[in-house]
């Protein structure tokens, strides 16, 4: 037996880079764009209380983003706190509690900032937990008396750690307790008993807890079970009352099922979409009960649902909406059933649809981010700008908000933000960063010049052309340097630049020139192609028998390009070969000396090179040697004396006498038929039948001219084709079936075309096969129309009206007679185009950006086609402000269907526009509306053009500027402020002035000498103040003054009080560290040992078995592992301060509320600590599950 595969490298990486494809390509680190998180913490981070924590915060972006922490909602001022330390060049901390420090009290919500002069992105809110092992709380347990065939319950009720803990039962030997459908574990950790037996009798059922993030375990103290059955009851009360038979002699008592757990007959439960639903149901009953799960009204998912623990727990997993509904348990022995009925609800944290992504526009351009989630409920949808409630945000005139979506219109490079959308409900939220980058930059090719591509014959070729620009910049591609541009089916042009050739040939080898080009310049890329030939096996390994202890060789001789250097690889059951001086191999084969019965099996030949794979297999049979004669396993014989008998219209028996099968029986027969009449040569599978049957009944079509051959198939393989049978034409007969796809569609306006998929050669049952073609006009009194076309698939209608529905059949027919009566399809004749504009244009201006436009719809008589929507071409016409005229640049607005309205946005305030109005349909445009005149209001303008300082003096300064690049509307004043910075940058107060439009210069006086001056200014119309634009300025300094002034650090005595000061601080630290190592430790270790307690157990693997631990050694609170064999003291309690913290600790528990985004803001009383930890400047933190569901 012989197989073959072959794998070519770049098939193999395809779908890899497609996927990559998908991606925005990223800015160039080299240009200025605003910070991007790359890597944080997750939202619940548990932290090991023993190690250091980390919180990661890392991000990218130009000018290198500075990085910020906000701790349970305020400034987490990290150099106050000498524990906590930001990496270089990082966000992340380092709290450093291997030295000193309590996880305990860096518990808390944070969250990191990463900020530069273009933004400020955000990251999650990041939720730290110490993890927590608590000890058992000591109980008093009294043993176990069941009466055999009774039901019973061992509850653990193990300590609330964080993270839950694993649950298990074994016993004193550390053996795990053998469970069955009898005997199982709950979901909550109890050991349930459907009935008990006698053999259930034992004093050691221990329940642990495994503390995984610690890696502890803990126990619980042993319970004692003692089974008594009726008959042993009897004989100790006989030996005492004698001639008494209180109890009879009757056996155990069968019952009918119980629920042990859930109680009642219906409970509730609530899942989170993508979870893991658990629903349990454990029954008592003797015999044992059987559990069957249903879902009412429905079935239970398939792939997605499992059982486990003996059928008693339904495990659904990826959970979804469609799974809420009833979920039904029965619990079934021979006396009966009982049921449960779990009504399951599906709610859903919110999750994407459209997740906003990074924005990279040049000046002028618009844009869109869209953010748009789902979940149960559905969540609310927040926008933030650089961390900010975009309500309270900085206002940008090229931003508007509206519900999911932010428009930017006309951007300038101040529009350049990070913005953040927030989804949230009462199941969690979704945080998201995208920045708005506004670039001007010319085309930049990031592939490297010349990069070589090797390809192997008729595999795709993927040409990298990665490219940045802004505007986006647009990509062509050339053959050679100055060759003609790439155009045809035989490319695949890519959205990020990649050429793919889907089937690259020899011919393909060559120079490919990638070009990019925006408006700001163009940039050109050569890559070379190599195509290279496939590697193939020419000479393949064959199916060897060989006798024991002889010799045997396989083959593998291969062709390959001459460029490429093949590597061969032999396996042997798909596994290395043997460590064996017996095989040797050779640089095409393979032989194996003194051949033994374990060399039996299946050997590869797999031939490598850089680009491609081949393989190929043989196998390789020993047999015993002689004296013994060799069996030869073979392909069978093929079959022969076929016969054909029984002949009908529609039938017909074959029958067969089977070859020599050769050692390995015929496994089935395969039938395959010729039809000489329309497919002569051309062999079709039939059908197949088991080995053991040598005769098979057939069914036939009409007008086929029939010839059967058999072929047998063993283990080994198949057998060659037997002799053709003899050929038996079947009768004609009338088509069974009508052409199908039929449609009429016109292609002029006064025609119909007529099509449909034309019946195969044996479809037709007969010769002369023709179509009868029929039509007539549709909701109009008309008799068919009906013309007998030739074996075609169209036939054009001629002298159509224009655009009129018609009923059209196409009927099948040959020299027997028609096919049964065909279905009737809705065909059109052609379109023309529209005949009427729209009327009763209306503009409705809405503000200075974005007006409403209506119409009156046209008549769908006049439309004559198919209603495609209505195009609005608006433009320009001047500027009200300016008064002068430009190039008019005609936009155009389509709104598909029937609408009657349109929004125009992106307008310019203060200007005058025309508008018109056409109807669509598939044939084009029809005439336009009358132009419509609108004005649009004022707006506020842009920011002065310049604004220069010049001629400074002692107490005066000159200010020029220019006039708003965009006045929109008419200026009415100009508004400057100013105030004087001092030393340390500290503001002081803010004059204003408000200067007459016409003017284009101020000198301001009465200054103070020496000062700077930070100055606002911008432009006011009688909407508002535009954007304002910023300089600073110095007043020259008195000279005299000057020369007053002394560098103090230059002083000697200066020089002298620090050296002082620095030897002062020098002995205080070596006073306080020699007082520091005079102190000692208590040596508790050696008592502790002494007193072991078995509450903490060393745990290993998940098997249950114990090795070696890690013990916690932080503080007084915490517990160490004992080593193994320890046993529990009976008389040992664990005091209640003791026990590890937990949420309970914290008053009076979790008071959340949402506010109107849908954020949360609930908080819970932080646990007063005796000395609280310095650096933490609130005693309070919002709740740690609360903030992984909400982000405020």
């Amino acid at each position: 037996m012989m197989k073959k595969r072959s794998i070519s490298a770049s098939k193999a990486s395809l779908v890899l880079f497609l996927c990559q494809m998908i991606s925005a390509l990223d800015v160039p680190l080299d240009l200025s764009q605003p910070p991007t998180i790359t890597q944080q913490s997750p939202k619940d981070y548990i932290v090991d209380p023993r190690e250091n924590i980390v919180i990661q915060c890392e991000a990218k972006g130009k000018p290198p983003p500075s990085f910020s922490w906000t701790r349970n909602g305020t400034h987490f001022d990290i150099d106050k706190d000498a524990q906590v330390t930001m990496k270089p060049n990082s966000g992340t901390l380092v709290v450093n509690i291997m030295n000193g420090g309590k996880a305990e009290a860096y518990e808390g919500v944070y969250q990191c900032t990463a900020r530069n002069e273009r933004g400020a992105a955000i990251s999650n809110n990041i939720v730290i937990r110490p993890s927590r092992s608590p000890l058992w709380t000591k109980e008093k347990l009294e043993p176990n008396h069941v009466r055999e065939g009774d039901s019973l319950v061992l509850h653990c009720r193990p300590p609330v750690g964080l993270p839950p803990p694993i649950i298990f039962w074994m016993d004193n030997a550390f053996q795990r307790l053998p469970q069955s459908e009898r005997v199982s574990q709950g979901l909550n950790g109890d050991l349930y008993f459907s009935n008990v037996q006698p053999e259930d009798t034992r004093e050691d059922y221990i329940c642990y807890a495994r503390f995984n993030h610690t890696q502890t375990i803990q126990q619980k103290q042993p319970i004692s079970v003692k089974v008594f059955s009726m008959d042993s009851l009897n004989d100790t009360i006989a030996a005492n009352l004698s001639d008494t038979d209180i109890y009879g002699a009757k056996p155990v008592t069968e019952r009918q099922p119980i629920l042990l757990t859930p109680t009642g007959s219906t409970s509730t439960k609530v899942e989170l979409r993508g979870n893991v639903l658990l629903l349990e149901c454990i029954a008592a009953g003797l015999p044992t009960p059987v559990i069957r799960w249903i879902k009412e009204g429905g079935e239970l998912p398939a792939n997605r649902t499992f059982f486990e623990n003996f059928k008693k727990t339904l495990k659904i997993t990826d959970v979804s909406e469609a799974d809420s509904g009833n979920y039904k348990c029965i619990a079934r022995n021979i006396l009966g059933s009982a049921h449960h009925v779990i009504s399951v609800t599906v709610k859903a944290a919110p999750y994407w649809i459209t997740a906003p992504r990074n924005l990279v526009l040049s000046p002028g351009e618009d844009g869109t981010l869209i953010c748009r989630a789902n979940g149960n409920p559905k969540p609310n949808i927040s926008w933030l700008a650089n961390g900010v409630p975009i309500s309270i945000a900085p206002e940008d005139p090229s931003r508007k908000v509206d519900g999911d979506t932010i428009i930017f219109s006309h951007v300038q490079e101040r529009s350049s933000a990070v913005y953040q959308c927030n989804a949230s409900n009462e199941y969690g939220y979704l945080l998201a960063n995208a920045f708005v980058n506004v670039l001007a930059e010319p085309p930049r090719i990031l592939t490297p010049a010349n990069k070589l591509y090797q390809v192997i014959a008729d595999s795709p070729a993927l040409l990298d052309c990665a490219y940045f620009g802004s505007p986006k910049p647009e990509i062509e591609w050339f053959r050679g340097v100055k060759g003609s541009i790439l155009r045809g089916s035989e490319y695949i042009f890519h959205d990020n630049g990649t050429l793919e050739i889907p089937v690259a040939q020899k011919d393909s080898t060559g120079t490919y020139t990638c070009v990019a080009r925006n408006e700001l310049g163009k940039i050109q890329n050569e890559v070379q192609l190599e195509v290279k030939d496939p590697t193939m096996i020419i000479k393949q390994p064959e199916y060897k028998v060989i006798q024991r202890y002889g010799q045997v060789s396989f083959e593998c001789i291969i062709k390959h390009d001459t460029t490429l250097l093949p590597t061969i690889i032999w396996l042997k059951d798909n596994g290395e070969l043997p460590d064996d001086e017996r095989f040797l191999v050779g640089k095409d084969n393979l032989t194996i000396m003194n051949v033994t019965d374990k060399d039996d099996g299946t050997y590869t030949c797999i031939v490598n090179t850089t680009l491609d794979s081949v393989s190929a297999s043989a196998v390789l049979t020993v047999v015993a040697a002689p004296p013994t004669p060799a069996i030869i396993y073979a392909r069978p014989n093929p079959p022969f004396d076929l016969e054909l008998t029984g002949q009908l219209e529609r039938s017909v028996e074959l029958s067969w006498i089977p070859g020599d099968e050769n050692n390995s029986p015929i496994t089935s027969f395969v039938i395959e038929y010729e039809d000489g009449l329309h497919e002569p040569g051309v062999w079709h599978y039939q059908t197949e039948v088991p080995g053991t049957q040598t005769t098979v009944q057939l069914k036939l079509s009409p007008y086929v001219n029939y010839s059967f051959r058999v072929i047998a198939v063993n283990e080994i393989g198949r057998s060659q084709p037997s002799e053709p049978s003899e050929q038996y034409l079947t009768k004609s007969a009338n088509p069974d079936e009508n052409p199908s796809n039929v449609q009429g569609i016109g292609s002029e306006p006064d025609n119909l075309v007529i099509t449909w998929e034309s019946l195969k050669g044996f479809q037709s049952n007969g010769p002369g096969l023709q179509y009868k073609v029929s039509w007539r006009q549709k909701d109009v009194d008309d008799e068919w129309t009906s013309v007998i076309v030739a074996n075609v698939s169209k036939y054009i209608v001629s002298g159509t009206p224009t655009f009129v529905p018609y009923e059209i059949k196409v009927q099948a027919l040959n020299d027997l007679g028609y096919a049964p009566e065909p279905s009737e399809v809705i065909g059109h004749s052609g379109e023309d185009l529209p005949m009427v504009a729209p009327g009763n244009v209306q503009v409705h201006v809405i503000n200075s950006t974005l007006a409403k436009v209506h119409w009156d719809p046209v008549p769908l008589k006049t439309v004559r086609g198919h209603l495609q929507g209505y195009k609005v071409y608006y433009w320009k016409v001047q500027s009200l402000s300016r008064r002068s005229r430009r190039h008019v640049e005609k936009k155009i607005l389509t709104f598909r269907g029937n609408k009657t309205f349109g929004m125009l946005p992106g307008l310019e305030p203060y200007s005058s526009y025309k508008l018109n109005v056409r109807v669509v349909n598939g044939k084009g445009e029809g005439p336009a509306s009358p132009d419509k005149v609108f004005k649009t209001p004022e707006g506020v303008p842009s920011s002065p053009s310049f604004l220069k300082i010049t001629n400074p003096t002692l107490d005066s300064l000159t200010l020029e500027w220019g006039l708003p690049t965009h006045p929109n509307g008419i200026l009415t004043s100009y508004i400057l402020k100013f105030q004087p910075i001092n030393n340390t940058h500290e503001l002081g107060p803010l004059v204003e002035i408000r200067i007459p439009a016409n003017e284009s210069s101020l000198i301001l006086k009465n200054l103070n000498y020496s000062t700077r001056y930070k100055f606002y200014f911008n432009a006011q119309t009688s909407v508002g103040s535009g954007s304002q634009i910023t300089e600073e300025a110095v007043t020259i300094m008195d000279e005299a003054m000057a020369s007053r002034q002394v560098d103090i650090a230059t002083q000697g005595w200066f020089i002298g009080l620090m050296c002082a000061v620095a030897l002062l601080i020098l002995i205080l630290l070596i006073v306080c560290f020699i007082r520091r190592n005079k102190g000692g430790k208590y040596p508790v270790k050696e008592k502790e040992d002494a007193h072991a307690d078995p509450e903490i157990q060393p745990m290993k693997e998940d098997d249950g078995t114990f090795g070696e631990y890690r013990s916690l050694e932080s503080d007084a609170e915490d517990h160490k592992p004992l080593k193994k064999g320890s046993r529990t003291p009976s008389d040992r309690t664990v005091k209640k301060e003791d026990s590890d913290d937990s949420l309970v600790d914290y008053g009076e528990g979790v008071n959340g509320q949402f506010n109107e985004d849908g954020s949360f803001i609930g908080q819970y009383s932080g646990k007063k600590e005796k000395e609280p930890a310095e650096g933490n400047e609130s005693s309070e933190a919002p709740s740690p599950v609360n903030a992984m569901n909400s982000f405020v």
